[in-house]
């Protein structure tokens, strides 16, 4: 009888609070509806409100390495700047427990000891926007208050957000927890607002096993071991943004190392691999020594420490204080790794340093600026290892980039340096050649207008102002235009807000130079642009100097002004953009190409000259503006060419020629041209690596003997072979150096066919038995490389195996010119595997442009646009339309070529040329300086 006497007083009382309640809100209730509604507002916004501003994160987490999942909590210290009945913040793929979130206010630490503690409403999770909005009752507080949510998430194979890796430790598999966050997947390790402007100090505390090593951006100050798992917690951090934000849990070696100011450096990698970090740490100690002066400021915090992580999906990530790795960019065996191995690590260590002060100190306000972080690291990370290793003459090897960058922005479907980035994820797609190597590229470009010693003091003043706050481009210009006084921002815009770069015309008339600039574009159609552009110009000699500004069309200037002697004005070379600093390209009258021609032939010009003339008019070629005959012609002035950076360029350009004219005339070859052109260069480097050689002829090699197997060299694939079958038989042989395996892998495929697959299933079983990531790099990117169809796809497939890391599968993309068709249809049978594997990050836009790109036919480029039509998604639009306009582009160069071959073969036939009857394939001869079609 009590039992139902106390439920009726129970629901009397619940019935009288109701009406109670409802009297008191009534109003409330109407302006809650309004709130209600508005809450659809939150969706499709590409950043987050301004209502309320993070100031400080407390973060626990518990990874659990086992079942692959982790719970956290994180405590946040708002202001709230304006009236709100809302908190919007940023959450992706982590399951809320609603009833935990609160908000209180003042802050604990208040002069204000009354606290009180709100609860949200509602708690909604928007998906497809990535946000967690939380719907206050009453509007709050301005000022500060503190809000703390629970959470748990999965640790994910994607190699973004809150991830595993795997690992082999005496012969048992194991995972590591890493993270990764930049651009934007900081909200999938906890709730945030992640956005780079959005600045705060981090305060973290982690759970781990006792036996694992635990790392964050700071140092530890505290651990605590109980039983299994330990409690580390780290000092708290300086502001920075959330993407730079980091966590390593795992099985770790490491090597460490003080700088002179008594920063601690360490370089963790596996157990068993500790010696493979020791060069990058040198490294690293030099650069922060390096960088402090050059930034007229110290690193800014207590330790730095680097991992190598075998699963990661870029070559490296700049979180502040704890950089992370691919191991091929930070470990260097002295034994097993290349010349080319090492300055990576140098090029790569260098611009993650970079970044801790142009990016982590100094940060970008938004995405749009994102070539700020990039263009700057890129650019001064080969100012650092020219100034470590001067030997290495990097700033040649720069170019290298510098063309890959041309080449990008030589596309319709190119983009601004300051893009303008709506959604999130767009961000992946500007992760290009446009903000890395342009940006360095008008950087390099700027600093030698303004003067080197003019460019740092503006720099140091820059960082100076803006540390621990954000920045815009603007700002830097006016930091460079304070410091120089020269019109930077004028001058640069130009270059960072259009797409595209010129190309500059020069022509003798009447002992004058007339200059012109138009718009380049690689398809060789018309395009819009108008550029201030920083001519450089040489005459006859390297003393002979002029520098101007090119702004109107035309413009002239008298040869007199530079040379007294008039008898010299009638043959003087002259060379446009020495030493290719300025981002743009020049065309010569057939007049100034014939004196360069000579000038190259007698070796009158620097390396980095001779390099850009070579890249200038092939590119003019490609885009039909210069005959493929007068570009052979050129090239024959290249075959004494010895210097590294030449010669890589020329071998590239030489892989494309051979895979266009196969196009434009099957049957047709220009292997032999190609194999007399580098033989001279082979012969002089030979297969053993000489005593006191230069750290290029080391790269060179390689390279070298590689283009010659991919062209067919008899004796070449014959020693490839001899040597190939020495190190099967001894791992450790003299006979097979790191710097030759890539040529000899791949002279080892270009045999291997479906009735001889001794070389590829040997490939394979080295490929298992390394624990070598640089080498296991090697033969992947061989295996695709044989002639046989049956053996290309067979390779393909084995990219997609466990065998391979997720990452790793892209090196082996590029296969042979025979492969092409194979490698298409590979790609769109597996194309939803491939989307679902790759597609969450820019590893996917690898897939297509690789596969993509090489061809050469307008209904090749057809059919893949009718494959992607109801395919594609914003990850990969750009670069599908890039690929798609270089098919274009390859398709109209092979079409001219086709006119070009049968005008020239019409030509000599009425000259009495002599067409010899061949039984082998078309080849295209060079004899004293002409092209000989032989048949």
């Amino acid at each position: 009888m009590s039992y139902i006497k106390g439920i009726g007083c129970g629901l009397l009382l619940a019935l009288a609070s109701y009406i109670y309640i409802r009297s008191r809100r009534r109003p409330d209730s109407r302006k809650n509806m309004k709130v209600m509604v508005s809450m659809e507002e939150f969706k499709g916004h590409p950043r987050l409100p301004k209502f309320a501003v993070p100031k400080r994160y407390d973060i626990r987490l518990k990874p659990n390495l086992t079942t692959c999942k982790f719970v956290g909590s994180v405590a946040i210290e708002l202001k709230i700047v304006a009236d709100t009945s809302f908190i919007v913040l940023n959450a992706a793929e982590l399951s809320i427990d609603t009833t935990s979130v609160s908000f209180t206010y003042p802050a604990a630490h208040s002069s204000n000891s009354k606290q009180q503690v709100l609860k949200p409403l509602k708690v909604d999770v928007i998906e497809e926007d990535e946000i967690l909005v939380l719907n206050f009752a009453d509007t709050l507080p301005i000022g500060l208050g503190l809000l703390t949510i629970l959470f748990q998430g999965s640790l994910n194979d994607k190699m973004r957000g809150f991830y595993i890796s795997t690992y082999e430790h005496n012969g048992e598999k194991k995972n590591m927890a890493i993270t990764q966050f930049k651009p934007d997947d900081a909200r999938r390790c906890f709730p945030c607002w992640d956005e780079p402007a959005c600045k705060a100090t981090f305060k973290i505390t982690l759970d781990v096993p006792s036996e694992l090593v635990a790392l964050s951006n700071m140092p530890i100050i505290e651990e605590k071991v109980v039983g299994d798992l330990k409690t580390v917690s780290y000092q708290e951090s300086p502001i920075m943004s959330t993407y730079l934000v980091a966590i390593v849990v795992g099985l770790f070696d490491y090597v460490e190392h003080l700088t002179s100011d008594g920063v601690k450096v360490r370089v963790y990698c596996q157990v068993g691999k500790v010696n493979q970090g020791k060069f990058a740490l040198d490294v690293a100690v030099r650069t922060l020594e390096l960088y402090k002066e050059y930034f007229a400021m110290p690193y800014s915090l207590p330790k730095l420490e680097m991992v190598a992580i075998p699963d990661f999906s870029f070559g490296s990530m700049e979180n502040y204080g704890l950089v992370t790795y691919h191991e091929t960019t930070l470990l260097y065996d002295v034994q097993h790794s290349t010349a080319a191995d090492k300055q990576r690590v140098v090029i790569v260590v260098a611009h993650e340093l970079a970044h801790q002060w142009f990016g982590n100190l100094v940060t970008m306000e938004w995405w749009t600026h994102l070539w700020l972080n990039e263009g700057f690291a890129t650019w001064v990370s080969y100012l650092a290892a020219d100034c470590l290793f001067p030997q290495w003459r990097v700033w040649t090897q720069f170019l290298d980039d510098y063309t890959e960058g041309l080449g990008m922005d030589g596309l319709r479907v190119s983009h601004p340096i300051e893009v303008k980035i709506n959604q999130a994820s767009e961000i992946d797609e500007i992760i290009d050649s446009i903000s890395y190597i342009k940006g360095a590229s008008v950087i390099r470009m700027l600093q030698s207008y303004l003067g080197a010693a003019c460019f740092q003091s503006s720099l140091a003043s820059y960082v100076k102002k803006f540390a621990w706050s954000n920045a815009k481009t603007k700002d830097l210009w006016a930091a460079l235009e304070e410091g120089s006084g020269e019109p930077v921002n004028k001058l640069m815009n130009s270059w960072t807000k259009q797409k595209g770069y010129p190309v500059v015309s020069v022509k003798v008339n009447d002992k004058k130079l007339v200059f012109e600039q138009s718009r380049f574009l690689a398809s060789g159609s018309h395009g819009d642009g108008q550029w201030i552009v920083p001519i450089t110009l040489c005459c006859g000699s390297y003393d002979v100097r002029k520098n101007f500004l090119l702004q109107t069309n035309p413009e002239t200037l008298d040869m007199k002004e530079l040379m007294s002697e008039e008898s010299n004005l009638a043959s003087a070379w002259v060379k446009l953009n020495v030493d290719q600093t300025g981002f743009y390209r020049v065309e010569y009258d057939e007049d100034l190409e014939a004196r360069l021609r000579n000038a190259i032939e007698n070796k009158y010009l620097s390396a980095t000259d001779r390099f850009g003339i070579l890249d200038d008019s092939f590119a003019l070629c490609m885009a039909r503006q210069k005959s493929f005959i007068s570009f052979l012609a050129l090239l024959n002035a290249y075959k004494k060419e010895l210097e590294y950076t030449v010669l890589s360029n020329l071998i590239k350009i030489s892989y494309k020629v051979d895979r266009i004219t196969t196009d434009a005339a099957p049957g047709s070859s220009v292997d032999s041209f190609f194999i007399e052109l580098f033989l001279h260069s082979a012969m002089k480097l030979g297969w053993e690596p000489k005593t006191g050689e230069s750290h290029q002829d080391a790269m060179l090699r390689g390279e070298v003997l590689t283009a010659l197997a991919v062209f067919g060299h008899n004796l070449t694939l014959k020693e490839a072979s001899r040597r190939f079958y020495a190190f099967l038989e001894d791992r450790n042989t003299p006979l097979l150096h790191p710097d030759i395996r890539k040529a000899v892998y791949v002279a080892v495929m270009r045999r291997v066919s479906t009735s001889n697959r001794f070389g590829y299933e040997s490939l394979l079983r080295v490929y298992r038995e390394t624990n070598l990531r640089q080498e296991k790099a090697r033969i992947l990117s061989s295996l695709t490389s044989s002639p046989d169809p049956n053996i290309t796809l067979e390779a393909l497939n084995f990219l997609l195996s466990s065998e391979v890391r997720t990452q790793d599968a892209v090196l082996g993309l590029a296969v042979s010119r025979e492969g092409r068709e194979t490698a298409w249809s590979w790609l769109k049978n597996y194309w939803e595997h491939i989307s679902k594997t790759w597609g969450s990050g820019y590893l996917i836009t690898h897939f297509i442009n690789s596969i993509v790109s090489p061809f050469a036919s307008f209904e090749k480029a057809e059919e893949i646009q009718e494959f992607f039509a109801s395919r594609t998604n914003s990850k990969i639009a750009r670069t599908l339309k890039q690929s798609i306009e270089r098919v274009h582009i390859n398709a109209y160069w092979a079409q001219g070529f086709r006119i070009e071959l049968q005008n020239h073969l019409a030509r000599f036939s009425e000259r009495n040329f002599v067409v010899l009857p061949q039984k082998s394939d078309a080849k295209i001869e060079m004899l004293e300086g002409y092209c000989i079609f032989v048949l």
